[in-house]
């Protein structure tokens, strides 16, 4: 057989698979030439305008921040930045559980606590400008409290520096351990967040050392002792990742019976090809049924949609009648 070393030296090029994603849900237009993408059309947005964008990230990189847009690769970004808002991602951005649905770094020995810390969230609030600031932080079981103390001085630092803000605090599970819950319920934040962020069924998949139950007794106990009686409780979740309906409704059920009184549900979007892949898209009507469903148990706030995240557009909730004494 002839052959052509020219070729048949050449090295093979190795073809990149597309990301499997499940069928789109929407039906065929037939006024539009192209058919539905890979994406429904709810999942497609304009880009943001604005200088606004540029200054957020100055600000932030000023100060050595991480925020959670970033490290979860949270397709709100740059609706967000451009509005000069963003969740902070405190205690580092080295996580001590590694959750299937996160792209957050892993490590089982994180960096220490900075503690000037406190100092650069409150001096990015002050810059910003922000009236309602969120706070996130990564899972650090390797600290005794979960990182409590820390987060209750960076809420007392930026109360300090802004006496009029609302804070919101979106925190891991801290263990379960209710010294450190009375830790941060000391510091009286104005909504106390902490994700459910899927079904019962699928939480051992999911999330990784967090579990269903933990979760609603982290809830209860903060409903049952919090020292400040205008304080909202909040929990989300995502939907796509395999769940029922009735699993979904099961879940907004315990989360209501918990004492929620907001409630996000939002659509999973695979951040990494090693994530949780998706399993299917939600519908615009679909998130409004389970936001009518919620709202018929007696749920306050539902906050449901493709694009909903736990902090997207966080002070919607907050009103001059939902903020506490330390807050005004």
């Amino acid at each position: 057989m002839l052959t052509n070393e020219r070729f048949d030296n050449k090295p093979k090029v190795q073809r990149t698979k597309l990301n499997v994603l499940p069928s789109n849900p929407e039906a065929s237009d037939p006024e539009k030439a192209v058919g539905p993408g890979r994406f429904p059309s709810w999942l497609h947005r304009k880009l943001p305008k604005g200088s606004e964008l540029s200054q957020t990230g100055h600000i932030l990189e000023q100060n050595r921040l991480h925020t959670v847009c970033e490290e979860a690769r949270c397709p709100n970004l740059l609706e967000c930045w451009s509005k000069k808002t963003a969740t902070f991602l405190v205690m580092g951005k080295e996580c001590t559980r590694s959750c299937g649905f996160c792209d957050i770094d892993y490590s089982r020995t994180p960096k220490p606590l900075e503690l000037d810390e406190p100092a650069r969230v409150a001096d990015s609030v002050v810059k910003l400008g922000l009236r309602h600031v969120v706070i996130t932080m990564v899972a650090r079981d390797d600290l005794p409290d979960g990182g409590a103390s820390h987060l209750a001085a960076i809420m007392r630092e930026i109360r300090s520096s802004v006496s009029s803000v609302t804070i919101e605090i979106l925190i891991s599970d801290l263990g379960g351990k209710h010294e450190s819950l009375d830790v941060l319920l000391e510091a009286k934040p104005d909504i106390f967040n902490h994700n459910i962020e899927t079904v019962r069924e699928l939480t051992p998949k999911v999330r990784h050392t967090a579990t269903y139950d933990r979760t609603l007794s982290v809830l209860r106990y903060v409903k049952q002792n919090a020292n400040n009686p205008k304080m909202k409780i909040k929990s989300g979740m995502m939907l796509g990742l395999g769940e029922t309906e009735q699993q979904i409704h099961q879940a907004i059920q315990d989360l209501y019976s918990a004492g929620c009184d907001i409630i996000t549900i939002g659509q999973y979007l695979q951040p990494s090809k090693n994530k949780i892949r998706v399993k299917s898209f939600i519908t615009p009507d679909q998130f409004k049924g389970y936001e009518a469903y919620g709202y018929s148990l007696g749920v306050n706030h539902m906050f449901c949609g493709p694009f909903v995240r736990s902090s997207y557009n966080a002070d919607l909730f907050i009103d001059p009648s939902c903020l506490s004494e330390s807050s005004l």
